[in-house]
Protein backbone atom coordinates (compact mmCIF):
# COMPACT_ATOMS: atom_id res chain seq x y z
CA UNK A 1 0.00 0.00 0.00
CA UNK A 2 1.30 3.49 -0.87
CA UNK A 3 2.24 5.79 1.98
CA UNK A 4 -0.44 8.37 0.93
CA UNK A 5 -3.20 5.71 0.91
CA UNK A 6 -2.11 4.28 4.26
CA UNK A 7 -2.02 7.75 5.80
CA UNK A 8 -5.53 8.52 4.48
CA UNK A 9 -6.93 5.28 5.96
CA UNK A 10 -5.38 5.99 9.35
CA UNK A 11 -6.52 9.63 9.48
CA UNK A 12 -9.92 9.30 7.82
CA UNK A 13 -8.74 10.89 4.60
CA UNK A 14 -8.11 14.50 3.61
CA UNK A 15 -4.92 15.02 5.53
CA UNK A 16 -1.60 15.48 3.81
CA UNK A 17 1.01 13.01 4.93
CA UNK A 18 4.14 14.50 6.41
CA UNK A 19 7.13 14.87 4.17
CA UNK A 20 9.48 11.98 4.46
CA UNK A 21 13.01 13.22 4.97
CA UNK A 22 15.64 10.63 4.18
CA UNK A 23 18.08 9.91 6.97
CA UNK A 24 21.45 11.55 6.52
CA UNK A 25 24.29 9.09 6.13
CA UNK A 26 26.35 8.68 9.29
CA UNK A 27 29.09 11.28 9.59
CA UNK A 28 32.50 9.99 8.74
CA UNK A 29 34.83 9.57 11.70
CA UNK A 30 37.26 12.50 11.77
CA UNK A 31 40.75 11.52 10.79
CA UNK A 32 43.00 11.28 13.83
CA UNK A 33 45.13 14.37 14.18
CA UNK A 34 48.84 13.97 14.86
CA UNK A 35 49.92 14.99 18.33
CA UNK A 36 51.44 18.47 18.27
CA UNK A 37 55.21 18.66 18.41
CA UNK A 38 57.03 20.59 21.09
CA UNK A 39 56.75 23.87 19.18
CA UNK A 40 52.99 23.34 18.90
CA UNK A 41 52.72 22.71 22.64
CA UNK A 42 54.98 25.69 23.34
CA UNK A 43 52.89 27.97 21.13
CA UNK A 44 49.66 26.70 22.70
CA UNK A 45 51.15 27.14 26.15
CA UNK A 46 52.15 30.70 25.34
CA UNK A 47 48.70 31.57 23.94
CA UNK A 48 47.72 33.79 26.86
CA UNK A 49 51.09 35.55 26.82
CA UNK A 50 50.81 35.96 23.04
CA UNK A 51 47.34 37.49 23.24
CA UNK A 52 48.54 39.96 25.84
CA UNK A 53 51.38 41.02 23.57
CA UNK A 54 49.83 40.94 20.10
CA UNK A 55 46.52 42.62 20.94
CA UNK A 56 48.44 45.80 21.73
CA UNK A 57 50.55 45.48 18.58
CA UNK A 58 47.52 45.04 16.34
CA UNK A 59 45.81 48.05 17.90
CA UNK A 60 48.88 50.25 17.56
CA UNK A 61 50.17 49.33 14.11
CA UNK A 62 47.23 48.97 11.75
CA UNK A 63 48.38 50.96 8.66
CA UNK A 64 50.40 53.36 10.71
CA UNK A 65 53.87 54.82 10.52
CA UNK A 66 56.39 53.85 13.14
CA UNK A 67 56.63 57.32 14.68
CA UNK A 68 57.41 58.42 18.22
CA UNK A 69 53.85 57.86 19.42
CA UNK A 70 53.74 54.34 17.94
CA UNK A 71 57.09 53.46 19.48
CA UNK A 72 55.89 54.68 22.86
CA UNK A 73 52.81 52.48 22.56
CA UNK A 74 55.01 49.55 21.56
CA UNK A 75 57.24 50.02 24.59
CA UNK A 76 54.23 50.16 26.91
CA UNK A 77 52.87 46.96 25.31
CA UNK A 78 56.16 45.14 25.81
CA UNK A 79 56.49 46.22 29.44
CA UNK A 80 52.88 45.21 30.12
CA UNK A 81 53.68 41.80 28.60
CA UNK A 82 56.41 41.34 31.25
CA UNK A 83 59.44 41.72 28.97
CA UNK A 84 60.84 44.19 31.49
CA UNK A 85 61.94 47.80 31.09
CA UNK A 86 65.51 47.08 29.92
CA UNK A 87 64.56 44.58 27.21
CA UNK A 88 61.60 46.67 26.05
CA UNK A 89 63.78 49.77 25.73
CA UNK A 90 66.43 47.80 23.81
CA UNK A 91 63.84 46.50 21.33
CA UNK A 92 62.26 49.92 20.79
CA UNK A 93 65.63 51.56 20.21
CA UNK A 94 66.43 48.96 17.57
CA UNK A 95 63.09 49.66 15.86
CA UNK A 96 63.85 53.37 15.97
CA UNK A 97 67.20 52.85 14.21
CA UNK A 98 66.00 50.46 11.53
CA UNK A 99 62.30 51.13 10.85
CA UNK A 100 61.50 54.64 12.09
CA UNK A 101 59.15 56.60 9.82
CA UNK A 102 58.02 53.61 7.75
CA UNK A 103 54.44 52.46 7.47
CA UNK A 104 54.31 48.98 8.97
CA UNK A 105 51.67 46.29 9.37
CA UNK A 106 51.09 44.30 12.55
CA UNK A 107 52.55 41.20 10.85
CA UNK A 108 55.74 43.08 9.95
CA UNK A 109 56.04 44.25 13.53
CA UNK A 110 55.58 40.69 14.83
CA UNK A 111 58.27 39.32 12.50
CA UNK A 112 60.70 42.07 13.46
CA UNK A 113 59.81 41.69 17.14
CA UNK A 114 60.45 37.93 17.02
CA UNK A 115 63.88 38.65 15.59
CA UNK A 116 64.72 41.17 18.30
CA UNK A 117 63.52 38.86 21.08
CA UNK A 118 65.51 35.94 19.63
CA UNK A 119 68.62 38.14 19.59
CA UNK A 120 68.20 38.81 23.33
CA UNK A 121 67.56 35.14 24.11
CA UNK A 122 70.16 33.48 21.88
CA UNK A 123 73.19 34.13 24.14
CA UNK A 124 71.52 32.40 27.12
CA UNK A 125 69.93 29.45 25.27
CA UNK A 126 72.28 26.69 26.36
CA UNK A 127 71.47 23.13 27.47
CA UNK A 128 72.61 22.15 30.95
CA UNK A 129 75.96 20.40 30.57
CA UNK A 130 76.24 17.01 32.26
CA UNK A 131 79.79 15.74 32.72
CA UNK A 132 79.94 12.24 34.16
CA UNK A 133 83.73 11.94 33.91
CA UNK A 134 83.89 12.91 37.59
CA UNK A 135 80.73 10.94 38.45
CA UNK A 136 78.39 11.77 39.86
CA UNK A 137 77.52 15.10 38.26
CA UNK A 138 75.86 16.96 41.12
CA UNK A 139 72.91 19.25 40.35
CA UNK A 140 71.71 21.43 43.22
CA UNK A 141 68.14 22.53 42.46
CA UNK A 142 67.02 25.76 44.13
CA UNK A 143 63.98 28.05 44.06
CA UNK A 144 61.04 29.09 46.22
CA UNK A 145 58.45 26.56 47.28
CA UNK A 146 55.74 25.95 44.70
CA UNK A 147 57.69 26.77 41.53
CA UNK A 148 58.05 23.14 40.49
CA UNK A 149 61.51 22.15 41.77
CA UNK A 150 60.54 18.62 42.74
CA UNK A 151 58.62 18.03 39.51
CA UNK A 152 61.55 19.36 37.48
CA UNK A 153 63.89 16.96 39.27
CA UNK A 154 61.53 14.08 38.51
CA UNK A 155 61.28 14.99 34.83
CA UNK A 156 65.05 15.36 34.48
CA UNK A 157 65.56 12.07 36.27
CA UNK A 158 63.16 10.30 33.93
CA UNK A 159 64.97 11.73 30.90
CA UNK A 160 68.41 10.76 32.23
CA UNK A 161 67.32 7.24 33.15
CA UNK A 162 65.90 6.84 29.64
CA UNK A 163 69.37 7.73 28.35
CA UNK A 164 70.83 4.87 30.34
CA UNK A 165 72.28 6.91 33.21
CA UNK A 166 72.19 5.88 36.85
CA UNK A 167 70.35 8.61 38.73
CA UNK A 168 69.91 9.44 42.41
CA UNK A 169 67.50 11.93 43.99
CA UNK A 170 68.26 13.54 47.35
CA UNK A 171 65.06 14.76 49.06
CA UNK A 172 66.67 17.79 50.61
CA UNK A 173 63.46 19.72 51.30
CA UNK A 174 63.21 17.83 54.55
CA UNK A 175 60.47 19.99 56.08
CA UNK A 176 57.95 19.34 53.30
CA UNK A 177 56.67 15.80 53.57
CA UNK A 178 54.82 16.17 50.26
CA UNK A 179 58.08 16.96 48.43
CA UNK A 180 59.79 13.90 49.92
CA UNK A 181 56.84 11.63 49.07
CA UNK A 182 56.67 13.02 45.55
CA UNK A 183 60.33 12.23 44.92
CA UNK A 184 59.92 8.75 46.35
CA UNK A 185 56.99 8.08 44.01
CA UNK A 186 58.96 9.36 41.04
CA UNK A 187 61.94 7.28 42.07
CA UNK A 188 59.77 4.15 41.93
CA UNK A 189 58.38 5.15 38.53
CA UNK A 190 61.70 6.00 36.91
CA UNK A 191 64.07 3.60 38.60
CA UNK A 192 66.04 6.42 40.26
CA UNK A 193 67.33 5.83 43.78
CA UNK A 194 65.93 8.21 46.41
CA UNK A 195 67.80 9.21 49.57
CA UNK A 196 65.58 10.82 52.21
CA UNK A 197 65.98 11.87 55.83
CA UNK A 198 65.08 9.36 58.49
CA UNK A 199 62.73 11.86 60.15
CA UNK A 200 60.73 14.92 59.19
CA UNK A 201 62.79 18.11 59.38
CA UNK A 202 66.17 16.38 59.32
CA UNK A 203 69.38 18.20 58.49
CA UNK A 204 69.42 18.98 54.76
CA UNK A 205 73.19 19.38 54.60
CA UNK A 206 73.77 16.05 56.30
CA UNK A 207 71.37 14.40 53.86
CA UNK A 208 73.24 15.92 50.89
CA UNK A 209 76.53 14.66 52.33
CA UNK A 210 75.18 11.12 52.76
CA UNK A 211 73.62 11.10 49.28
CA UNK A 212 76.82 12.23 47.55
CA UNK A 213 78.94 9.79 49.54
CA UNK A 214 76.63 6.93 48.55
CA UNK A 215 76.39 8.08 44.92
CA UNK A 216 80.20 8.15 44.59
CA UNK A 217 80.67 4.80 46.27
CA UNK A 218 78.02 3.09 44.14
CA UNK A 219 78.93 4.64 40.78
CA UNK A 220 75.94 6.84 40.05
CA UNK A 221 76.14 9.19 37.06
CA UNK A 222 73.93 12.02 38.28
CA UNK A 223 72.80 13.25 41.69
CA UNK A 224 69.88 15.70 41.76
CA UNK A 225 69.49 17.43 45.13
CA UNK A 226 66.16 19.05 46.05
CA UNK A 227 66.28 21.99 48.48
CA UNK A 228 63.93 24.06 50.61
CA UNK A 229 62.54 27.33 49.31
CA UNK A 230 61.14 29.09 52.36
CA UNK A 231 61.88 32.61 51.16
CA UNK A 232 59.89 34.27 53.95
CA UNK A 233 62.96 33.66 56.13
CA UNK A 234 65.68 34.67 53.71
CA UNK A 235 68.57 34.61 56.17
CA UNK A 236 67.83 31.09 57.41
CA UNK A 237 67.40 29.81 53.85
CA UNK A 238 70.66 31.43 52.75
CA UNK A 239 72.50 29.85 55.67
CA UNK A 240 71.01 26.45 54.89
CA UNK A 241 71.91 26.56 51.19
CA UNK A 242 75.45 27.73 51.90
CA UNK A 243 75.83 24.94 54.43
CA UNK A 244 74.66 22.38 51.87
CA UNK A 245 77.28 23.65 49.41
CA UNK A 246 80.07 23.57 52.03
CA UNK A 247 79.24 20.03 53.07
CA UNK A 248 79.02 18.79 49.47
CA UNK A 249 82.50 20.18 48.83
CA UNK A 250 83.91 18.01 51.64
CA UNK A 251 83.06 15.00 49.49
CA UNK A 252 83.88 16.55 46.09
CA UNK A 253 85.52 19.96 46.04
CA UNK A 254 84.26 20.57 42.48
CA UNK A 255 80.61 20.04 43.46
CA UNK A 256 77.94 21.16 42.94
CA UNK A 257 78.67 21.09 39.24
CA UNK A 258 75.36 22.75 38.37
CA UNK A 259 73.12 25.01 40.44
CA UNK A 260 69.74 25.06 38.69
CA UNK A 261 67.33 27.84 39.66
CA UNK A 262 63.70 26.92 38.95
CA UNK A 263 61.35 29.83 38.28
CA UNK A 264 57.58 29.83 37.74
CA UNK A 265 56.50 31.83 34.66
CA UNK A 266 53.10 32.59 36.19
CA UNK A 267 54.75 34.87 38.78
CA UNK A 268 55.88 37.36 36.13
CA UNK A 269 58.27 39.99 37.44
CA UNK A 270 58.46 38.18 40.79
CA UNK A 271 60.62 35.66 38.94
CA UNK A 272 63.14 38.44 38.26
CA UNK A 273 63.22 39.29 41.96
CA UNK A 274 63.68 35.63 42.89
CA UNK A 275 66.59 35.35 40.46
CA UNK A 276 68.26 38.31 42.19
CA UNK A 277 67.77 36.84 45.65
CA UNK A 278 69.00 33.34 44.82
CA UNK A 279 71.93 34.83 42.92
CA UNK A 280 72.98 36.41 46.22
CA UNK A 281 72.68 33.09 48.05
CA UNK A 282 74.43 30.66 45.72
CA UNK A 283 76.32 30.67 42.45
CA UNK A 284 73.40 29.99 40.09
CA UNK A 285 74.73 28.40 36.89
CA UNK A 286 71.46 28.02 34.99
CA UNK A 287 67.71 28.57 34.98
CA UNK A 288 64.65 26.42 34.27
CA UNK A 289 61.33 28.18 33.65
CA UNK A 290 58.23 26.13 34.43
CA UNK A 291 54.45 26.46 33.92
CA UNK A 292 54.62 28.41 30.67
CA UNK A 293 51.45 26.57 29.65
CA UNK A 294 49.43 28.30 32.33
CA UNK A 295 50.95 31.76 32.17
CA UNK A 296 49.98 35.10 30.65
CA UNK A 297 53.43 36.33 31.67
CA UNK A 298 55.76 34.30 29.47
CA UNK A 299 57.49 37.51 28.42
CA UNK A 300 59.38 37.38 31.72
CA UNK A 301 61.76 34.90 30.05
CA UNK A 302 63.01 37.84 27.95
CA UNK A 303 63.40 40.00 31.04
CA UNK A 304 65.46 37.29 32.75
CA UNK A 305 67.78 36.96 29.74
CA UNK A 306 68.32 40.70 29.49
CA UNK A 307 68.75 41.24 33.24
CA UNK A 308 71.03 38.39 34.24
CA UNK A 309 72.56 36.73 31.15
CA UNK A 310 72.46 33.42 33.08
CA UNK A 311 72.14 30.35 30.83
CA UNK A 312 68.48 29.43 30.34
CA UNK A 313 68.67 25.66 30.12
CA UNK A 314 65.08 24.48 29.82
CA UNK A 315 61.40 25.40 29.78
CA UNK A 316 58.34 23.44 30.83
CA UNK A 317 55.01 23.50 28.98
CA UNK A 318 53.15 20.59 30.58
CA UNK A 319 53.13 17.77 33.08
CA UNK A 320 54.92 15.06 31.09
CA UNK A 321 58.66 14.47 31.17
CA UNK A 322 58.92 15.31 27.47
CA UNK A 323 57.27 18.68 28.16
CA UNK A 324 60.49 19.84 29.84
CA UNK A 325 62.79 20.64 26.95
CA UNK A 326 66.05 22.47 26.21
CA UNK A 327 65.37 26.14 25.58
CA UNK A 328 65.42 27.29 21.95
CA UNK A 329 65.62 31.08 21.49
CA UNK A 330 64.10 31.27 18.01
CA UNK A 331 61.16 28.95 18.58
CA UNK A 332 60.34 30.66 21.88
CA UNK A 333 60.46 34.11 20.27
CA UNK A 334 58.20 33.08 17.39
CA UNK A 335 55.82 31.25 19.72
CA UNK A 336 55.61 34.28 22.02
CA UNK A 337 54.52 36.66 19.23
CA UNK A 338 52.16 34.09 17.68
CA UNK A 339 54.09 33.21 14.53
CA UNK A 340 54.49 29.79 12.98
CA UNK A 341 57.73 27.87 13.44
CA UNK A 342 59.01 28.99 10.04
Amino acid sequence: MALRDLWGKLTGGGATPPEVVPLAPPAAEPAPQPAPGFFGRLKAGLARSTARLTDGITAAFTKRKLDDAALEELEETLITADLGVAASSRIVQSFRRTRFGREVSPEEVKEALAGEIAAILAPVARPMPIDTSHAPHVVLVVGVNGVGKTTTIAKLGQQYVAEGKRVMFAAGDTFRAAAVEQLQIWGERTGATVVAAAKHGGDAAGLAFDALTQARAEGYDILLIDTAGRLHNKTALMDELRKVVRVIKRVDETAPHSVLLVLDATTGQNAVQQAKIFGEMVDVTGIAVTKLDGSAKGGVVVALAQEFAIPLHMVGVGEKAEDLRPFDAREFARGLVGLEEG
